[in-house]
């Protein structure tokens, strides 16, 4: 037994375990070690990545799983703050909240893991094949393996249950093979002690199991799940991501069946899995993608597409890839004498349809493994009755237990912008819970020195497959052979992943082997992986901003598709402009900068104050900004709302950290991150108060609003008509005494005007109903709705309202329902029979609407806007509160619709993300920033107009022409606020501007590499 850490006696220890490691698991690590804590990362398979690493797209942008979870998970490998415990396992749990020991078992891989270099020759040589549980059993793995492809980290495992030398004494080839001498059957597990001062238990998920309901028939080879059926499509999936029958045949007609393992009490899962509806049409989109002939068929109950943009998502897969939705739950699949499959199911007028599939997708829920039901008997955590971890609304990562925390699936299913959330949130509350001990266990980042710069140019060149991605339709191995005979293009190669820890090694490799100075990779997009690259070229010993970038992904491959011979002479074309570019390329060096820490926080509903309270808690102060005269948001006037509401009032109202001002806008934001700087607008009984203040970071908490159209459904001109929040308030203060009710769902969403989904409004129906039969038993109560979409664990109260006796009928979306007077009047899909409902009142559950102040607010921070006015986050997956420009953050209502509770949790997230950059010393700016010569510069001032970051002022300064020396207006540069634009650099009309890596003799050498053909080049 050793032990890892120590600390002084009483004291809180700053470090953390992070239990999991999927990318809920990934994303609470790297926010507590960029924020100055120890990490450990303890993850029960060989190899971090969890779910995600198996999956082919993502939704709703179709971005390939594995480009965007790789860097992530590379960057987690390298943080000097993070330790992987990979293969290792939780046994026990002692101590107190702040100075926990948490016990690890390390499983034996019976691997030296300091000797594997992860070559993989001793897997080529062993002869037991067994089941890859990574593939879900389509194909099959050694007894030594490496879990995927671009496993973190490449260090094989044997299977101890399925070695023929441990098992029986036979065998030994692997050890043989070995030239490192790594294989060690004689390894035993061990127990590893660590301290830490709070735990994260991110344990995901494993898909239910369809073997348990007999009558879907997953026991035919052509019925498969929807993870297996990722495997189909995955380009490093065991069908190199060609869709196949068992017989190896296209399939002509595929089915997804919805709900299966979820909302079904018979085997205690009456939840809701949250995904599954939108990744049956992100699969079924992908079919459409390569084979629009296929016709697909999804089977659902409600089409639950509930996301930021999901709901346009499904439409496109309808309307324009004729995707067929289904609203009929087949009970079982059916197989016919020859093999043949076959649904049974009720068509649009009660019949009986019997239609025949190839191959049929079972669209599985989310259980949870017995391992986390195990871990959290450990932990002393309690779980609810379906195994997910108990938590409250007010509280949405924090367990049962002080100091242990939760986030993604483990606590509820999810998808991965929620689960992404949910850790930062979970880091927040933990980095809160150690704040003390903050730094004290930091390892500091050593930048190894940099290579001399030879005068003969030495380029290396990867060119990456992407799997697919790329090498489906761009020849690969051509743009080797032509990048191999470019002027000085020293080795040129292919990999299947660029981006895989592995290929970073390697590239490491060739850097430091062959006296590299310039460094090209072709690939997919550099918005998201140049950082990496840039890293790898750093750690090797070559300046970052020696690296050139060739996109023949988005430029190439994806854009002409269609046409393999031109994407491949295009991918050519850029890889020649690159090397052509990167000729003249020189080092470039960031500058420190000086950092305020302190935030703004604009808004004072539950968001903003959720905010506040957790910077305030992590030890920064806070200028929380509200534009009324009150905090507390949509939900002040809820009764039902109080305890949750009440408390964060308090803590903020108390706090002497968080500084509140009311009646204010926030003005004139200039500046970069850690060093913003804006004016406070206070209107205060008809004095304005104007005053300035210096800010490191901003989270925009606006929030959002409930649509109050007049005439929608009769509102404002039918008296019997009131939205949602309206009859909410009154319910909550027992008021009104209605017999007949009907809520009409969808009012003014998911229509031409506004397609999107506003998610809330189903639940607060149903919760809404509930409350009213609890206070009038008698009351007759009707929802007229498209899709109810309860998901997650809300589905409860769907069930709960039905057995109360709430009535739900289903309208067409080309029939909305009619309000006359005391009549509503709709047409019922499900019978097909006309209705006219005798109603007292009437609810509208209607859109929420972006506030119209994000116009304003949006291009003062430099940041986007969606098309129905929501702020538009950097990446919707894995960056769901952050933004393009550094230290502006955002959450809540004001990205996009959402109930309380995932409020709280995208709030807490956005004080994670921002507590990453105030917990430093201090920023660094960009290396690639513009650069004046005040000698050429004249002062005219062009560039300061056209600078959309306002990074440049004009000052006076000491110019020295021909001897002589005098004072003049010059341009300055802020180089913590230029972000390398390029605006000023073609605004100056005298040529005093030069921009870093776009230098004029970098771009006129890529623009003269454009007219090289090939046989200039050979």
């Amino acid at each position: 037994m050793s032990s890892a850490t120590t600390n002084a006696a009483g004291s809180s220890v700053g470090a953390v375990a992070v239990i999991g490691g999927g990318i809920a698991g990934v994303q609470s690590a790297l926010d507590l070690a960029n924020s100055g804590y120890r990490v450990y990362l303890i993850e029960s398979k060989p190899s971090i990545g969890g779910i995600m690493a198996q999956l082919d797209k993502t939704f709703p942008t179709l971005d390939c799983s594995a480009c965007i979870l790789s860097p992530k998970l590379v960057e987690a490998s390298r943080h000097p703050n993070i330790e992987l415990m990979t293969y290792s396992e939780v046994v026990g749990l002692s101590g107190t909240v702040g100075n926990f020991k948490v016990s690890v078992n390390k499983k034996s891989r019976y691997i030296d893991t300091d000797k594997c270099v992860g070559c993989g020759d001793c897997i080529s040589k062993c002869p037991k094949k067994v089941d890859d549980e990574f593939e879900e059993g389509l194909t099959k793995r050694k007894a030594i393996y490496f879990q995927f492809t671009q496993a973190i980290p490449k260090i094989v495992t044997i299977d101890p249950e399925n070695c023929l030398m441990i098992q029986k004494g036979k065998c030994g080839n692997c050890k043989k093979v070995c030239q490192r001498d790594a294989v060690n059957y004689e390894l035993q597990d061990e127990i590893i002690d660590i301290n830490v001062g709070a735990v994260i238990m991110a344990t995901g998920f494993k898909a239910f199991d369809p073997k348990l309901l007999e009558a879907y028939r997953f026991d035919h080879p052509d019925v498969v799940t929807a993870l297996q059926f990722e495997r189909y499509t995955n380009a490093s999936g065991p069908f190199g991501g060609h869709i196949q029958t068992s017989k190896g045949a296209l399939p002509k007609k595929i089915a997804f069946v919805q709900c299966i393992g979820s909302r079904n009490p018979e085997i205690n899962k009456a939840y809701c899995s949250s995904v599954c509806c939108t990744y049956a049409v992100k699969q079924s989109r992908l079919i459409k993608d390569h084979h629009p002939e296929v016709d697909v068929a999804i089977f659902n109950i409600d089409l639950r597409t509930f996301g930021k943009g999901y709901e346009e998502f499904a439409l496109r897969a309808r309307d324009e890839y004729g995707v067929r939705f289904i609203n009929s739950r087949p009970s079982g699949v059916d197989v016919k004498d020859d093999g043949t499959l076959y649904l049974r199911y009720e068509g649009p007028e009660s019949q009986v349809v019997k239609e025949d599939f190839d191959l049929i997708v079972l669209s599985v829920g989310l259980a949870t493994p017995q391992s986390t039901i195990d871990l959290a008997q450990i932990l002393g955590v309690e779980l609810d009755k379906y195994g997910f971890v108990q938590t409250k609304v007010e509280s949405p990562t924090e367990t049962s237990r002080a100091g242990i925390f939760t986030a993604g699936v483990a606590q509820g299913p999810k998808d991965i912008p929620e689960s992404v959330a949910q850790a930062s949130g979970a880091a927040s509350k933990a980095g809160a819970l150690l704040n003390s001990a903050r730094k004290t266990l930091e390892t500091a980042v050593e930048i190894p020195p940099e290579n001399p710069i030879d005068k003969d140019l030495r380029i290396g060149i990867i060119v990456c497959r992407c799997g697919t991605n790329i090498g489906s339709v761009v020849d690969v191995p051509a743009v080797v052979e032509y990048a191999s005979a470019l002027p000085d293009v020293i080795i040129a190669k292919e990999e299947m992943y660029s981006c895989a820890d592995d290929t970073q090694g390697r590239i490491l490799e060739m850097i430091r082997d062959y006296k590299l100075n310039r460094f090209i990779v072709a690939a997919c997009t550099p918005r998201t992986h140049e950082p990496l690259f840039q890293q790898t070229c750093q750690e090797a010993g070559l300046n970052p901003w020696l690296f050139e970038f060739a996109n023949i992904r988005e430029h190439c491959s994806w854009i002409h598709h269609d046409n393999p011979e031109k994407a491949t002479q295009k991918a050519k074309d850029l890889v020649r402009q690159a090397a052509g570019k990167v000729r003249f390329y020189t080092p470039l060096y960031s500058q420190k900068l000086s950092l305020v820490h302190n935030a703004v926080v604009l808004g004072g509903g539950v968001a903003g104050l959720t905010v506040a309270n957790e910077l305030a808690a992590n030890g920064y102060e806070v200028d929380l900004i509200e534009k009324t005269d009150k905090l507390g948001g949509n939900i002040r006037a809820l009764q039902s709302y109080a305890s949750i509401l009440n408390p964060m009032i308090q803590n903020a109202t108390t706090s002497p950290k968080i500084r509140i001002h009311y009646n204010s806008v926030m003005e004139d934001v200039s500046g970069a991150v850690g060093n913003f700087h804006g004016k406070i607008i206070t209107e205060d009984g008809g004095k304005t108060t104007i005053s300035e203040l210096d800010f490191g970071v901003i989270v925009i908490a606006t929030g959002g609003h409930e649509l109050r159209q007049p005439g929608l459904f009769g509102y404002l001109e039918n008296p019997i008509v009131k939205t949602q929040l309206e009859f909410k308030e009154m319910i909550d203060k027992n008021e009104g005494n209605y017999k007949d009710l009907v809520f009409i769902q969808c009012a003014g969403s998911r229509n031409k005007e506004r397609p999107y989904c506003s998610r809330i409004c189903c639940t607060n129906s149903v919760k809404n109903s509930i409350q009213y039969k609890e206070q009038h038993p008698d009351a007759e109560i009707y929802i007229l709705y498209r899709d109810i979409r309860t998901y997650g664990m809300y589905e409860e109260y769907y069930t709960k309202a039905r057995e109360m006796g709430v009535h739900f009928l289903m309208y067409d979306e080309n029939e909305p329902p009619v309000v006359d007077g005391n009549l509503v009047k709709f047409h019922d899909l499900t019978t097909g029979f006309d209705f006219e409902l005798a109603a007292d009142c009437v609810i509208l559950s209607a859109a929420t609407l972006a506030e119209e102040g994000n116009h304003e607010v949006g291009p003062m921070m430099k940041v986007p806007l969606d098309k129905n006015g929501f702020f538009l986050e950097v990446h919707p997956k894995l960056r769901p509160v952050d933004f393009g420009t550094d230290g502006v953050f955002v959450c809540g209502l004001a990205q996009s619709p959402k109930l309380c509770e995932e409020t709280i949790s995208q709030a807490q997230a956005a004080a994670s993300r921002a507590c990453t950059i105030l917990s430093r010393d201090s920023l660094e700016s960009p290396a690639e920033v513009s650069r004046v010569n005040i000698d050429v510069c004249v002062g005219c001032g062009a560039c300061r107009d056209v600078c959309p970051y306002h990074a440049i002022t004009l000052e006076e300064q000491v110019v020295t022409k021909k001897g002589l020396s005098f004072k003049a207006l010059r341009s300055v540069i802020n180089p913590a606020a230029c972000k390398g634009c390029g605006c000023c650099t073609m605004a100056c009309p005298t040529g005093a501007i030069e921009q870093g890596h776009f230098e004029n003799t970098q771009l006129l050498s890529q623009v003269k590499s454009v007219f090289y053909f090939e046989e200039e080049v050979n």
